[in-house]
């Protein structure tokens, strides 16, 4: 690898799931359809024909959503490993990403993060009823003004920046009518977009605290070795060794917010030139662009673009 080319992985999160993705990537590479299959075993329903069928409605279910990306990701990236794409130097994850990125790194095993995944979507909707909490989109306000306005608009309740995702774009999360209230408040203030997503799950906010918990005691059933690739985390910016420490930020990440823009900042300082975004969609790369335009982005979820990034890192980095 030439010294002045570095590349990184990043694995998206919940929002990236649509009825029929990975299909032109299955039809090329049998290892898409094998990845699935071996989710089904350890899920005991057939995670391929829901992705491909549907409907959408099951789909965006948390606890079938969050299975069913994490194995899109393991999936693009055993085939990047199999056509002997260049080993990234670091890897992050958007929330649910993290344990696609923990996965890929060696971590955990693929069979133990599908269990893991499924049980954690459980608890994230058991420990608020559907219709309890929300949240919502705001762009162009800065940190402050989005803190000051939750702050503002709690009023006894809970609602609380959720995802710092790139410059003027943040996610809040909490009470569905202190979100609310965020929103028109954030209106007023003059966001370019202040708008309640369409999720029934308040992620990466106090409500969560419950589902952390029960997850807390889950966590501790499964192994984790080793990592072979390091991960930044999404809780405190930091990669940790310790299995004790990568266990405990995965139950903070449940309740406390994803610093995204941090951890592209993070990757950018160590010197990372090349960010692929290893999952259905293109969210994270455009995210990124927002956040530093020097970082060059690829996605690769289908044959054309996986090609074209293997071609591209393979003449560009590989010296």
């Amino acid at each position: 690898m030439a010294n002045n080319k570095q590349l990184a992985f990043v694995f998206p999160g919940q929002g990236s799931q649509s009825v029929g993705m990975m299909t032109a990537l299955a039809a090329k590479y049998p290892a898409v359809q094998a990845t699935y299959a071996e989710a089904s075993r350890i899920l005991g329903y057939d995670l391929w024909d829901l992705v491909q069928n549907g409907p959408d409605t099951e789909l965006n279910i948390t606890a079938k959503t969050q299975p069913a990306l994490l194995t899109a990701s393991v999936s693009m990236w055993r085939i990047w490993m199999n056509c002997g794409g260049l080993v990234p130097v670091q890897m992050a994850g958007h929330s649910l990403g993290e344990y696609s990125a923990l996965v890929c790194a060696g971590a955990l095993t693929f069979a133990d993060a599908v269990s893991l995944v499924s049980d954690r979507g459980s608890y994230m909707q058991v420990a608020v009823p559907e219709g309890i909490g929300s949240m919502a989109a705001i762009l162009g306000l800065t940190e402050v003004k989005v803190i000051d306005i939750c702050k503002q608009a709690a009023q006894g309740q809970i609602v609380a920046a959720a995802n710092f995702n790139s410059s003027g774009q943040i996610v809040i999360a909490g009470h569905t009518e202190a979100v609310k209230r965020a929103v028109d408040a954030a209106k007023q203030a003059g966001a370019k977009r202040s708008v309640l997503l369409p999720v029934s799950v308040p992620s990466h906010c106090e409500l969560m605290q419950e589902a952390a918990r029960n997850f807390a005691k889950r966590i501790e059933t499964v192994m984790i070795s080793s990592l072979q690739i390091p991960v930044i985390h999404n809780v405190d910016v930091s990669q940790k060794t310790d299995t004790k420490a990568i266990k405990q930020a995965l139950v903070d990440q449940l309740y406390k917010p994803v610093r995204w823009v941090e951890t592209i900042q993070a990757m950018a300082a160590k010197g990372i030139t090349h960010i692929v975004e290893c999952g259905p969609g293109k969210v994270l790369c455009g995210l990124i662009k927002r956040i530093d335009r020097q970082i060059q982005t690829l996605s690769i979820d289908n044959p054309m673009s996986l090609e074209k990034a293997l071609s591209e890192f393979n003449s560009e980095i590989a010296k």
